[in-house]
Order: structure tokens, then sequence, then C-alpha cells
């Protein structure tokens, strides 16, 4: 049974990330036939993340857990001033190759505007390297975030749209995750000389 964990990484509570979130997780169930309990949803909204990594962070024990167990992660963030928003960079210094390393990830990016594209090479260029998360090259841009993936059925041809681009990009994470699943037993990750990514 493949495991997707999906991380909505906007600090607001009830945020359009989050909404963004529900509605993947409902689409890998019902068209993707993926049971229910295989998918996951971290809302960095409603279970905020310190700044730092502590001890007493409460929330990390359960995230870390959703994480290993996952075969692939989507990563969500929305955009704020054209950057991906503190809190899906602040999730990156917690997660690391124990949980993330050589599984395959979608991008995806929200925008209440037409923006969405800057987080998306952001996040491509600067969070991988020390957990080894493994990016398709598919990955999902959100724009109008407001009036699209908001029940059933679409408001819209740029809904329908982007709709049958999420089928595409979650089709081809599952394909991604079905191979990478047989490549990371053979990965030796403990060498101390290359705990960390080069850069």
């Amino acid at each position: 049974m493949q495991r997707i964990a999906i991380v909505a990484g906007s600090s607001r509570t009830d945020s359009q990330t989050a909404k963004v979130a529900a509605f993947i997780r409902q689409t890998l169930i019902s068209t993707h036939n993926l049971d229910a309990e295989a998918v996951s949803v971290i809302d960095l909204g409603k279970g905020p993340l310190p700044l730092w990594p502590s001890d007493e962070d409460s929330r990390w024990p359960e995230y870390e857990a959703q994480l290993s167990a996952a075969d692939a992660a989507i990563i969500l963030a929305p955009e704020w001033h054209g950057m991906a928003c503190p809190a899906i960079k602040n999730f990156f210094l917690y997660a690391s190759k124990a949980q993330l390393a050589h599984k395959p990830a979608m991008l995806g990016a929200i925008s209440a505007s037409v923006g969405g594209a800057f987080p998306i090479s952001e996040l491509r260029a600067s969070s991988y390297k020390n957990c080894r998360l493994c990016y398709i090259p598919e990955h999902l841009i959100v724009r109008d975030v407001n009036h699209v993936m908001n029940g059933e059925t679409p408001e819209s041809q740029a809904d329908e749209r982007l709709r049958q681009r999420l089928d595409y990009n979650l089709d081809v994470l599952l394909h991604y995750t079905r191979a990478l699943a047989s490549i990371r037993p053979l990965i030796d990750m403990s060498n101390p000389a290359f705990a960390n990514g080069m850069s």
C-alpha cells in the first residue's frame, strides 16, 4: 500500500493551502484508489512548528512518524511576497534524510492571484539538499486559489484544467513512488562523511 504525506505549508489556520491539501487527499482516495488511512495531511497552520528545532517541540514527533511511514510527499507552499512562506522553510529545518531521503515528492505553490512560480524555483533550489527529497519534474501552481478546488464540480474552465493537471501529476508521482521504493534500500545513508548534501 502506497502512503503519501501532504504538507500544507501555510502558518495560517484554515488556510487556502490546507483547502488544497484536503482536495488533493480526496483526489488520491477517490480517483487514484488509495486507502484513506494511507494519505495523511500535515497542516502547519493548525499544528505549527516552533522556530528552530528543540526537544520541547510537541508536534514534530507526530509529523516525523507520518513522514517516515510515507513512501512519497506532496509539499504545498503559499507564495508570500514572491517567496515561499516561513512555515514551509522552517519545516525543512526539521525534516532530514531519516524521514525523506530518496522519496519522490511533488511541489505545489499556492497563489491568491496570478503568481506562484517563485516558491517552486525556491524550494527546488534550497529544500532538498540535506534531506535528499527527490522532486519529480512535474509541479502544480494553484492560481486564483479562492475560486478553484472548492467542491466536486469545477467552477470554471481554469478550475477544470487545473484538476486535470493535478490528476496527471499525481499519476506521475505514484509511478515514481513505485519505482523508488526498490532503490531506497540499496543506498547506504550511514556514512558520516556524506551526512549532508554537497553545496
